[in-house]
């Protein structure tokens, strides 16, 4: 729609016209500032040279483009930014896959104890990464997975059923149960319903649990340092915190790779939060 003498109202919107709606948007801005400001604290001193860093100067620009930290920062994190992809992809797929098949079948395809069997699923959200990590290692250890990057992804995939299944148990609990009955007429099974119906209606679905593990399984630090003690192999989050030096920290090095680290679920969200809102909004259903 084309703006016409300089309206906001062709636009869809316009400035606030009581002076509760100016106080909603003042506290907006504070909170935004609030948000943004740590945010260009760490992307303006990534930018500087090492001696430009301090705390007299971290609110100043940087005197030239050189690149700063960042290229130092990129050079050590590379590699462990791509043990993070190995681990983030495939993790967050089959978890995501595996919480549709538990959510579809606890919804519409009722049997006996399913009840209690999603009770006992949920309570995987109630029990302390910490408590159970001694338990996880010997169980790691006995698979010959431990210290590997499939060992990492089975951790993440087994933590997040808890989440994915309860997200898509109540996504497909608003599904018209007349579709299951329909297609039980025509001879579909179980999997094919699920893959010929339910699958392609559950695609809200999927943007969101696919965003919430890759952000979760991203950020994790606890699982990456103990189940992968091996440097060369870890996830970029130790890595990130390896940066820090022993005797001496260059700044810019660790606030270029925060922000470099931060980067890939930045984008996710920034690319793909409109449709994770709208699966939010299509699952919240009483299931």
């Amino acid at each position: 729609m084309a703006i016409r003498g300089g309206s906001l109202k062709n636009i869809g919107w316009s400035l606030p016209k009581q002076k509760s709606d100016w106080f909603i948007w003042f506290i907006l801005l504070l909170m935004f500032l609030f948000y943004v400001m740590p945010v260009y604290v760490m992307v303006v001193n990534g930018l500087k040279e090492a001696q430009g860093v301090s705390l007299s100067t971290m609110w100043n620009l940087p005197d030239s483009l050189s690149g700063g930290g960042f290229v130092e920062a990129w050079l050590r994190l590379r590699p462990n930014m791509y043990n993070s992809l190995l681990m983030v992809i495939p993790a967050t797929i089959i978890s995501s896959l595996a919480g549709a098949i538990n959510g579809y079948l606890l919804a519409k395809w009722k049997f006996r104890g399913s009840d209690l069997l999603f009770t006992l699923m949920l309570f995987g959200f109630f029990i302390p990464y910490q408590a159970i990590l001694i338990p996880l290692v010997q169980f790691l250890q006995l698979i010959k997975v431990y210290g590997s990057i499939p060992g990492l992804i089975l951790v993440h995939v087994v933590y997040g059923l808890p989440i994915t299944t309860l997200i898509f148990r109540n996504y497909f609990a608003g599904v018209p149960t007349e579709l299951l009955e329909a297609a039980r007429v025509d001879g579909a099974g179980v999997m094919t319903t699920f893959t010929r119906i339910m699958l392609p209606l559950s695609i809200p679905a999927f943007v969101v649990v696919g965003i919430f593990q890759f952000t979760n399984i991203w950020n994790d630090f606890l699982f990456g340092v103990t189940v992968v003690p091996n440097p060369a192999a870890q996830p970029v989050t130790i890595a990130l915190n390896n940066l820090s030096g022993s005797f001496s920290v260059d700044w810019n090095v660790v606030m270029a790779g925060a922000v470099v680290a931060a980067l890939p679920t930045a984008l996710i969200y920034i690319f793909l939060g409109r449709f994770f809102i709208r699966g939010l909004l299509a699952g919240s259903v009483k299931g």
